[in-house]
């Protein structure tokens, strides 16, 4: 069956204010070909040039509608349903104004839609930061292209993807069950229409074709909301949302309610905390709320949480207020994540957090290596190499016996890891294990412009710890030690070759590397970008 010959699907486009970026979005629905029939364009009472722009666009293009609410509705689900009461096309298809459809994703849904006769098929959705163009997959591996699940209560791990526009729904099945989202200024309204979905048991196919971008601005003067943290506002309603849908899908399913806490755990929680920042305000404010609502989970699935999560709930359940370490609590919810020292041991010589909070550490002795969090420290050890020290975690890590040390240099933009070779670790006489390794920057510029990296290139720096067992653990270094001084080297090659280190978000070492005189002024100039968002931000 080739399903570009029919015209089944009704793409329904929210905008709100997105003058610049909608006519983009509502071209790829277009581009879609025969298979789309209609594109529902819901202007939620825009103030600036959004409703013109559609209607330039719907005089041009009849298979356009585009409806202009006269009242802002104040959250996404309200212009969703009326895009879902005015579709005629056998699916729905949701897509934001600021993302796009990539060519050919209407057909396969279709096409994997008709081939199994599902209510609801889900394609992959990709992250893409701009303006670097890097894409990150949505949730990689939770599907498998070609699977037909039956129920979802059969895959309860379907629950951890919470997004509604990777999906292609039959409308007979949305009217069936009353399939809505919540109106009004309701955040996340994903969550709870997702999981509103899975309570009415469909059977779900999965195609492996891309099917959505979701465009992510970093800098954008208005944040979308999933990046727009500058509140605990944010946070109060993410686990509102997820409360709600914990609720209808325990309803529906004890396994699916079961995971949608483990979920929050996994994910929501460990994100939300690695991005909790220095304001005692907003700490102390995130610590209160997010205490309280653990209280709420059944011990059952905090014990079906990975170790990592455990950990953490053990901590916020210790103490009222965040404790004096509680950046040691953001690296811990990093990824990977990072016990940093010191280790305490509790009355009875099982692991605790810390002396004063003693939070055990559950598990500990039961993790694969590749899962412990090690903390690696590195300092400058000349102009191409670096020296590091690998902290032992309990002694976990020495009855795995860590015998060799490599760096690990991965693109941020995506590509290939670069490996250096490995090097023997000697026993520190404080601790833990000790090595140099030499690496080449000219040798690293050389194979980054390989891969397609131009003007400026940015790499993230882990170590991997190979033990004589042969388990293999890779985390990042955590920089010290004068190790993020900013260096200008002669290159036979490029002239020049600037190099930044700097810290990440979450502590970790990465680097900046500019080939020549163009790439040194790239560099340049983003830093100057980066202080002055910073000085705006403040």
């Amino acid at each position: 069956m080739n399903s570009s010959n029919l015209p089944t699907v009704s793409v329904v486009v929210i905008a709100y204010n997105d003058a610049g970026l909608v006519g983009e979005a509502v071209s790829s629905a277009l581009a879609q070909g025969p298979v789309v029939c209609e594109v529902i364009a819901v202007n939620d009472a825009s103030s600036d040039g959004t409703a013109r722009v559609l209607d330039e666009l719907a005089a041009v293009h009849p298979r356009l509608k585009a409806v202009h609410r006269t009242e802002n509705s104040g959250g996404c689900g309200t212009p969703r349903n009326d895009g879902i009461a005015l579709a005629s096309g056998r699916y729905v298809l949701f897509l934001d104004s600021d993302d796009v459809l990539p060519p050919g994703a209407a057909d396969a849904l279709v096409r994997t839609a008709e081939e199994h006769r599902a209510p609801v098929t889900v394609g992959a959705a990709v992250r893409r930061e701009l303006p670097q163009h890097h894409d990150v997959p949505w949730m990689p591996g939770l599907h498998t292209p070609g699977e037909v699940i039956e129920r979802p209560a059969d895959r309860p791990e379907l629950v951890r993807d919470t997004l509604c526009v990777n999906k292609l729904y039959d409308r007979a099945f949305l009217e069936e069950h009353g399939l809505r989202f919540p109106d009004g200024r309701f955040v996340y309204e994903d969550f709870v229409f997702t999981a509103r979905v899975l309570a009415a048991a469909p059977r779900i196919a999965v195609t492996g074709d891309l099917v959505y971008v979701w465009h992510v601005r970093r800098s954008a003067a208005r944040k979308s909301i999933s990046l727009d943290r500058k509140d605990v506002g944010n946070w109060r309603a993410r686990v509102e949302a997820h409360r709600a849908a914990a609720r209808i899908l325990a309803d529906a399913s004890p396994e699916l309610g079961s995971a949608c806490q483990v979920k929050f755990l996994e994910y929501d929680l460990r994100m939300y905390l690695r991005e909790l920042g220095k304001d005692p305000e907003y700490q102390a404010a995130w610590w209160t709320l997010t205490r309280a609502y653990l209280d709420t989970f059944a011990e059952a699935d905090i014990e079906a949480a990975s170790a990592h999560a455990r950990w953490i709930v053990r901590v916020l359940r210790a103490t009222a207020t965040p404790p004096a370490d509680v950046e040691r609590l953001t690296r811990l919810a990093a990824e990977p994540p990072r016990l940093l020292p010191p280790y305490a041991l509790g009355p009875a010589g099982a692991p605790v957090w810390s002396e004063e909070l003693p939070a055990e550490l559950d598990g500990l002795s039961g993790l694969p290596v590749a899962e412990l969090p090690l903390t690696v420290d590195a300092e400058p050890a000349g102009r191409d190499a670096v020296r590091i020290r690998v902290h032992d975690l309990y002694g976990r890590l020495a009855e795995a016996g860590p015998r060799t040390v490599q760096l690990r240099f991965t693109p941020r933009a995506g590509g290939e890891p670069v490996l250096t070779r490995p090097v023997d670790l000697c026993p520190d006489p404080r601790g833990g294990w000790t090595a140099v390794l030499p690496f080449r920057l000219a040798d690293l510029a050389v194979t980054g412009r390989r891969q397609g990296l131009r003007r400026m290139q940015a790499w993230n720096i882990a170590a991997g710890v190979q033990c004589a067992d042969g388990s293999p653990v890779f985390t990042s270094l955590r920089p010290g030690g004068g190790l993020l001084r900013r260096r200008a080297l002669p290159s036979s090659r490029y002239g020049v070759l600037l190099a930044q280190p700097y810290r990440t978000g979450a502590g970790a070492l990465a680097l900046r590397l500019a080939p020549g005189a163009e790439g040194a002024l790239t560099l340049v100039r983003n830093r100057l970008q980066r202080a002055r968002a910073g000085l705006g931000a403040g």
